[in-house]
């Protein structure tokens, strides 16, 4: 393999470290959305100085390569769709260094995301972002993807807490972007591009993370609703009111069921829908608070309205929103992961259109997530092996793009574009807009090496998830 030639004569890489095996490749070719591919190779970088040889020596030879953390994408973010070469940086985590006095992390991208937070903790502080998959997925995927999470509500997503980034271009040049300060306006924010770029643009080399200050203290709340659509109405209740919890994530029925089933932890099963709702701050505020939640919930036709009393009552109810995922794919098993998101005003008529799609296409849609800020995750379980009930699955994915989109809403919150919604992009942004971006992928690389077939579309493309 030339290229193979090329780069180990110009840096010594541990043999170790550079995977050709078809098995090795092959547990490569895939992550936790749909489609296989097989690469080339596989390397896994160390250090910047390794990833600048890299790219350049793939530049000259035009060979793919695609970034990856753990894997955990559910958009298809790091699948090798041209072969080539997977950049696996799930192992440089040499890396994680607190600095309280100016509030920052600094982090490889092999780094955990749930190992920030844990470190930033020892000295009184969090980082907030905490996606589903935070004591699995590297910081650099997170990075990549512009991961969210329960918090994103109150707290904002990944690029609301990164400062500055160091990157290696699809040339091989060493950029560093933003710094150390909450403040910076230098030119262009080109570390906001990156952010949310899925890999497309650079290869991130290193982070400077902004902490803030933990609560003192924290409340959970749970809501029960006969219907699901008031659930949603109780959500603008409250954030139009001025209360903005910590979290606010929904499970409908089915998804409550199905925890039941899976591990019980005395949720009724009876209602069409829950609110598990986290208020964090100074106590006594938050007492003040939850009257305010429980009075808004009630005249929004709560059944219920509880508050957990102890810590350990409080993580049982979350554990319950955490076992979901698991929990709905004993039923059938393929999942469908969307997260389309809609403004919080149209959140109550996501979720009609939702009960509508559901009856429509005669598909079982498991609706759950984070409600507070619009991004919700219908979930559509179903059997990859029937042909007849994975089209009736794509036609309804596209409904759930189209009627987000027509709200006022976006493709993705949080999971990305990948290869999964790269068909659905001219719906959201335009021609024009969709032209735009290329123009800036073809500006940083000219020779479409950096993760191609992300993102845009190929001429045609649809979404496909029957194997006929």
């Amino acid at each position: 393999m030339l290229f193979l030639q090329d780069l180990t004569q110009r840096i010594p890489i541990d043999a170790k470290r550079i995977l050709t095996s078809p098995a090795d490749c092959a547990s490569y070719g895939y992550d936790a959305s749909f489609g296989a591919y097989m690469p080339d190779l596989v390397i896994q970088p160390q250090s910047k100085e390794e990833v600048v040889e890299i790219m350049k020596v793939a530049n000259e030879h035009h060979i793919p390569v695609y970034p990856r953390g753990q894997g955990t994408s559910l958009s298809g973010g790091p699948l090798p769709v041209q072969g080539g070469i997977v950049l696996d940086c799930s192992q440089w985590r040499d890396k994680l260094v607190i600095e309280p006095d100016d509030m920052v992390a600094i982090v490889s991208p092999g780094v955990l995301t749930a190992a920030i937070n844990e470190k930033a903790s020892e000295y009184g502080f969090m980082y907030p972002p905490d996606p589903s998959s935070a004591h699995v997925s590297t910081i650099g995927g997170n990075l990549a993807e512009n991961a969210g999470g329960p918090r994103g509500l109150k707290y904002g997503v990944t690029k609301d807490y990164v400062l500055g980034l160091e990157v290696v271009t699809p040339e091989g040049k060493i950029v560093k972007t933003g710094g150390r300060t909450v403040k910076n306006v230098t030119g262009y924010d080109v570390t906001k591009l990156i952010v949310g770029s899925e890999g497309t643009l650079a290869i991130i080399t290193e982070a400077t993370l902004k902490l803030v200050p933990k609560p003192k203290a924290s409340k959970t709340l749970l809501a029960l609703f006969e219907d699901i659509v008031d659930a949603g109405k109780a959500i603008s209740a409250l954030l139009k009111n001025g209360i903005v919890p910590a979290k606010l994530e929904l499970m409908d029925q089915a998804s409550i069921v199905a925890v039941e089933a899976y591990e019980s932890i005395g949720l009724p099963t009876d209602v069409d829908a829950l609110l598990l709702i986290e208020l964090d701050g100074h106590p006594a505020a938050i007492e003040e608070e939850i009257l305010e939640v429980e009075q808004w919930c009630l005249e929004m036709n709560a059944r219920e309205v509880t508050v957990a009393q102890t810590s350990e009552a409080a993580a049982e109810l979350w554990k319950a929103r955490k076992l979901v995922s698991p929990a709905i794919v004993r039923l059938k098993p393929t999942k469908i992961s969307e997260d389309a998101t809609v403004p919080r005003s149209k959140i109550p008529d996501m979720f009609a259109a939702l009960k509508e799609i559901k009856e429509t296409y005669q598909i079982d849609l498991v609706v759950f997530g984070h409600a507070g800020d619009g991004n919700l995750h219908p979930n559509i379980i179903a059997d990859v092996r029937d042909r007849e009930e994975m089209k009736r699955v794509e036609q309804a994915v596209a409904a759930i793009f189209k009627t987000a989109v027509d709200l006022g809403g976006t493709l993705s919150g949080e999971h990305g574009i990948g290869t999964m919604k790269a068909p659905f992009m001219e719906m959201e942004v335009g021609k024009d807009g969709l032209d735009l971006m290329k123009r800036i992928k073809q500006s940083w690389d000219p020779n479409n090496i950096l993760n191609p077939g992300k993102i845009f579309p190929e001429k045609d493309q649809k979404l496909v998830l029957s194997n006929g």
